[in-house]
């Protein structure tokens, strides 16, 4: 309850929570304004048992299921920000762009919202002719296309702007609250779902047993988020004639990206869907093999999540440089000689962390579907893993973002 007090005490804190709210308010709202033209009932037949879709809804806080005006939701944006992010790396001339200072960076910022907004399209266009066959009969084809295509577009780009004025003005990261909230908007549908199951005859343990799966992976969510390894660090110094040692530490997250790489991979799975929309052979394909439960979408999700670990760990820390300020500093890692020896140190240590981030984060991912098909309660089909792993990293996020108010707050009162 203090704690709440003195959030509520610091005014900028206070101000920006309101407009964070405003924001999801206004998210909330389109996400139930659905495209003119398209009979939502026959829509709603082609999520029941889907679990693929449904994720894909989970996402979108529903929007997709009703195809909104919000339907593509935050997930352009987010897959321009895996293209532009491999582009920066690849590209000489990106990667020195983003080391010229703020102005770089926000320079490739706005070629990732251009980006966005041509995914955007295209996803709009093959959603578009996808879901064609769900148009009402007075509604013209032709017309429909079009009107659809520059709705879903304007929707997303929409959608992207309150992510990223949450970013600045409200609480948190933008575009990972909106998924966030998202996800929680569609728990009493789970609720629903599971106690329609029980009613029909589902054994209640079964359910227990699932639930307990959950409250399983809350609790190594937690864990794994806040699990680092502390690489011991000595500072030479000289006073006077004498020299001085200070020791300290230089943390090492077991899970360098956080949920970043598994809401980059869950992104990314939606693509094969888009290509099915434009290929018979494609989609007939996936008809037999795309599924939420199935082996070969598990395994490419494992595989796109290793991978996103990896580039993360890769982009976020630098073993030369710094072991070359380390040694700039006078500092060194006990027992390691500096230079060379001190990067290939970090480097593995860096490598080994990041192999088992990996395979925690695949692990949480998809035990939820492991645990389903056992209990046979496939009323939770859509929010598995990936779902725990956001709600539980965003929400992390938030009370360090409200700590770090309150001690900014609290130095201030002190000086």
């Amino acid at each position: 309850m203090q704690f709440i007090r003195q959030i509520f005490e610091s005014k900028e804190l206070k101000n920006r929570l309101l407009f964070t709210a405003l924001v999801v308010l206004v998210y909330r709202i389109g996400s139930h304004i659905p495209v003119p033209g398209v009979d939502i009932d026959r829509l709603n037949s082609l999520f029941n048992g889907n679990g693929v879709l449904g994720f894909f809804n989970l996402f979108s806080g529903g929007s997709f299921r009703r195809f909104s005006i919000f339907a593509l939701g935050i997930l352009p944006y987010i897959n321009a920000s895996i293209i532009t992010q491999l582009m920066v790396v690849a590209i000489p001339k990106l990667k020195e762009l983003q080391e010229d200072g703020e102005s770089g960076r926000k320079q490739i910022a706005q070629y990732t919202r251009y980006l966005a907004v041509g995914l955007s399209f295209i996803q709009a266009l093959v959603m578009t002719l996808g879901f064609r066959q769900f148009i009402s009969p007075e509604t013209s084809a032709p017309f429909f296309l079009f009107y659809s295509v520059l709705i879903l577009v304007g929707g997303s780009s929409f959608v992207m702007w309150l992510g990223e004025i949450c970013t600045e003005k409200g609480i948190g990261n933008g575009a990972s609250l909106l998924i966030f909230v998202g996800i929680i908007s569609q728990m009493p549908e789970y609720v629903q779902n599971t106690y329609v199951l029980v009613s029909s005859g589902t054994s209640i343990v079964n359910v227990a047993v699932l639930l307990a799966v959950f409250v399983f992976l809350i609790v190594a969510v937690v864990i794994a988020q806040e699990a680092q390894r502390r690489i011991p660090i000595q500072y030479a110094k000289k006073v006077g004639a004498r020299t001085t040692s200070t020791k300290t530490f230089l943390p090492f997250r077991l899970i360098q990206g956080g949920v970043m790489p598994v809401i980059f991979a869950s992104a990314l799975l939606q693509f094969p869907l888009l290509l099915g929309q434009m290929s018979p052979k494609i989609s007939a394909f996936l008809a037999g093999h795309y599924h939420y439960d199935g082996v070969f979408y598990n395994a490419l999700f494992c595989f796109l999540i290793f991978f996103f670990s990896y580039f993360y760990a890769a982009i976020t820390f630098n073993p030369e440089d710094i072991a070359e300020n380390l040694n700039k500093h006078g500092g060194f890692v006990s027992g390691i000689r500096p230079g060379v020896e001190t990067s290939r140190y970090l480097d593995s240590i860096l490598s080994k962390l990041t192999l088992v981030g990996a395979l925690l984060l695949a692990g949480i991912a998809i035990l939820p579907v492991l645990g389903a098909n056992l209990t046979k309660v496939t009323s939770f089909m859509g929010l598995g893993g990936t779902a725990i792993l956001i709600i539980v990293g965003v929400a992390m996020d938030l009370v360090k973002q409200f700590e770090t108010f309150l001690v900014n707050r609290r130095y201030e009162e002190g000086i």
